[in-house]
């Protein structure tokens, strides 16, 4: 069954991809909670045309996404924490602690945008977390834990 995404579904595809899955998953699942419609004659005719109009304005969040990209590159965050024996911390450094440095840095990111290296960094050291700033634009983003 072809069907039009409606919201990016993880594992899955984009907004406005057309994908083709099965019958069950799209009927029961997806078309009633709003997340796809059936990819018909006429939604195909629909979504191309909003695909057409929509062009311009993803040319210019493609911009933002690649200038935000050279941004966060140019950045090393410090995240200060809690050090017992050997370098290893109390508790662990986590994305939502890096998504918090970066609001105080005037940046707005998601921890759902943030894919670190392990769930839970638990020792002192320089990190690099991958940030998903576009659908296809990646940033790395190099952190360094060290004693508060």
């Amino acid at each position: 069954m072809e069907i039009i995404l409606k919201q990016d579904i993880k594992n899955l595809g984009y907004a406005d991809d057309v994908v083709t899955v099965r019958p069950g998953y799209g009927r029961n699942y997806l078309i009633p909670r709003g997340l796809a419609v059936i990819a018909n004659d006429t939604n195909k005719k629909i979504h191309a045309e909003v695909i057409k109009q929509r062009a311009h304005k993803v040319a210019k969040v493609r911009m933002d996404a690649e200038k935000l990209t050279s941004a966060l590159e140019s950045v090393t965050l410090t995240i200060g924490a809690k050090v017992g024996e050997n370098g290893k911390l109390f508790g662990s450094v986590t994305s939502q602690q890096l998504v918090e440095k970066l609001k105080s840095m005037g940046y707005s990111i998601d921890k759902k945008q943030i894919h670190m290296p392990e769930e839970h960094i638990k020792k002192t050291g320089t990190y690099m977390a991958e940030v998903v700033v576009h659908r296809d634009i990646r940033a790395k983003l190099n952190f360094e834990v060290v004693e508060a």
